[in-house]
């Protein structure tokens, strides 16, 4: 799984990845305005199986909870469902 978290840096609309609590943030940001903040620390869901949480930002970097995508946060996410999630926010 280690391996896939570099795999992050060379995606479509990656912009940077921070420290966050005790685990790891990385963010995007697409040329539609919205972006994805995908996490994985000692709070997220699903960190304690080695998944990711993953949330819809809109145009200001701010928690969007208003897209088809979800009303929420996307919690337990594998690197499938966060490929197919990023490439969602990106055609809104």
């Amino acid at each position: 799984m280690k391996k896939f978290k570099y795999e992050f840096m060379v995606m479509e609309g990656f912009q940077e990845k921070k420290k966050i609590h005790d685990g790891d943030q990385w963010l995007f940001k697409y040329d539609n305005g919205y972006g994805a903040s995908i996490v994985q620390h000692s709070g997220s869901y699903g960190n304690d199986k080695g998944l990711y949480e993953i949330a819809v930002l809109d145009s200001h970097g701010e928690l969007c909870y208003d897209t088809p995508i979800t009303d929420d946060v996307i919690g337990y996410a594998d690197e499938i469902k966060l490929y197919e999630t990023l490439n969602r926010i990106k055609t809104l």
